[in-house]
């Protein structure tokens, strides 16, 4: 396998040369990765990734990046990182017998440090440089600054000690990550002189917030380079650590006047008879029981006769229920999930906090590279944030899908007819077509209706639209039963 040579990367304007860590994401905030042959400081409270973090940037730069490795751990043994890493792909044991890697179990015991009164590091640099030495490394991670340092009680000492670590892995050119647990509010870390000491800063959170955890990542300081001061979501999954680059995209993305088919042709003929905008983003509401699914479910179904790849964001039914249903009005799902240009994925809003959701979208796409995403129904995100933070969430997956040209269509529960022209996460004024159905009940039945609220760009039919769920799709009433007012 081929391995990529990372060459110094300046930052913006000329700055200090830059070391790819190959973290998702975490490039982009940084502009380029961690300041090369300098020490870095990884902070945060128990279970937030710090470890995680700095085997990552160790192991993918001696396994994609060329750069040997060295982790000195203070705390786990090597059979235990590996053990831990194993499930993320790493395998510890393989770069080590390639001597692409070496990890060296350190064991610190504080009762005699507190015995002797006295503390001193040589030992410890001759047992890294031997490391260093051994495979040429040009990345160290040191896990954890509490195990090396936890039972040192002068503070002076502690902050001569500090600078001379600090000093001796710049010293030796190394490109160093060195993990801290955090301390008591306001502090980064426990004894509050480790990040005033580091050139670089990254504080991860681990916050729980309606029962529901969140992971967020911040770079607190970076000595000589430009690099993004938000709070950026976060996840740990069987890849490894990923971090989204953007709190907010932009307004410049690109628009298109091709036009794409909703799936219903008496809808198209609403629509100038070309139907939507390819790349625009489109709101289907309407309150329960009026057919949203299924609109949906037919631009998906259009989507992929085209040829296309769609998305299927499903928040809940389970896709095989979906299928099931969408059956019953003569759309063939299955076949499109057989062949691959239909992909669903079905998440409770619950599962995860609303960052969590945004930073899995964003890889959904990364890795399917659809043309279009349905999200049924958006509504459901609520459960897990307030109206305000769902808003700024489907606001950047808004801004996400129309930066990368893929037609949007979202679908929105609304609470009844006094309701109908608003919507609880408050996106309306971010589509560019919007579509309102409800329903009305009289002479014995329920009859359900539709039309253009707005569509950007394009002359729309004012009308009122019957419509009906049949075995052969959803037809649109003719004639004078077919019109109404709202």
């Amino acid at each position: 396998m081929k391995t990529r040579v990372p060459r110094p990367r300046p930052g913006p304007g000329g700055g200090i040369a830059k070391c790819p860590t190959g973290i998702h994401g975490l490039d982009d905030i940084t502009s380029g990765g961690l300041p090369k042959g300098r020490p870095t400081l990884v902070c945060g409270s128990a279970g937030s990734g710090k470890t995680l973090f700095g085997m990552e940037f160790v192991v993918r730069g001696a396994r994609d990046f060329g750069e040997p490795g060295v982790v000195m751990t203070f705390e786990e043994t090597a059979e235990e990182l590996a053990a831990n890493v194993s499930s993320l792909g790493f395998d510890l044991p393989a770069l080590v017998a390639r001597k692409r890697l070496a990890i060296d179990h350190v064991r610190v015991e504080r009762s005699e440090i507190e015995e002797a009164g006295e503390y001193d590091l040589e030992g410890l640099f001759v047992r890294l440089g031997q490391a260093i030495d051994s495979v040429g490394a040009k990345r160290v991670l040191l896990d954890s600054l509490e195990a090396l340092f936890g039972g040192l009680p002068n503070e002076g000492i502690l902050r001569a000690e500090l600078r001379r670590l600090f000093s001796w892995l710049k010293a030796r050119g190394v490109t160093a990550v060195i993990t801290a647990e955090q301390g008591r509010a306001p502090q980064l870390t426990r004894h509050a002189l480790e990040e005033y000491i580091s050139d670089c800063v990254i504080f991860l959170d681990h916050r729980v917030i309606n029962q529901v955890a969140t992971r967020r990542l911040r770079v607190v300081k970076y000595r000589g380079s430009a690099h993004g001061t938000n709070e950026y979501p976060t996840t740990i999954d069987e890849t490894g650590l990923s971090v989204l680059p953007i709190s907010s995209l932009g307004l410049d993305y690109a628009v298109s006047t091709k036009r794409v088919s909703t799936g219903i042709a008496q809808l198209d003929a609403m629509m100038g008879r070309r139907g939507y905008y390819r790349g625009s983003s489109v709101l289907v509401s309407g309150t329960a029981g009026t057919g949203k699914s299924s609109v949906a479910a037919a631009f998906a179904d259009a989507a992929c006769r085209r040829g296309e790849r769609c998305l299927y964001l499903a928040l809940e039914e389970a896709p095989a229920q979906i299928v099931r249903n969408m059956a019953s009005i003569g759309l063939d799902l299955r076949r499109w999930v057989t062949d691959g240009r239909l992909h669903f994925h079905a998440a409770r809003a619950t599962l995860c906090g609303l960052e969590q959701h945004l930073v899995a979208i964003h890889k959904l796409v990364e890795e399917f590279h659809p043309h279009c995403v349905v999200m049924d129904p958006v509504t459901t995100l609520g459960a897990v944030g307030d109206r305000a933070e769902t808003t700024a969430m489907l606001t950047r997956v808004i801004d996400f899908m129309k930066q990368r040209e893929m037609t949007a269509l979202f679908t929105s529960l609304t609470k009844g007819s006094h309701e109908d022209q608003r919507t609880d996460v408050g996106i309306s004024s971010l589509m560019d077509t919007w579509l309102l159905l409800r329903q009305d009940e009289g002479a014995g039945e329920r009859r359900r209706f539709l039309y253009v609220l707005k569509s950007r760009g394009m002359a729309h039919s004012s009308q009122v639209r019957e419509f009906r769920l049949t075995g052969k799709g959803i037809q649109f009433e003719d004639g004078a039963r077919g019109a109404a007012r709202p």
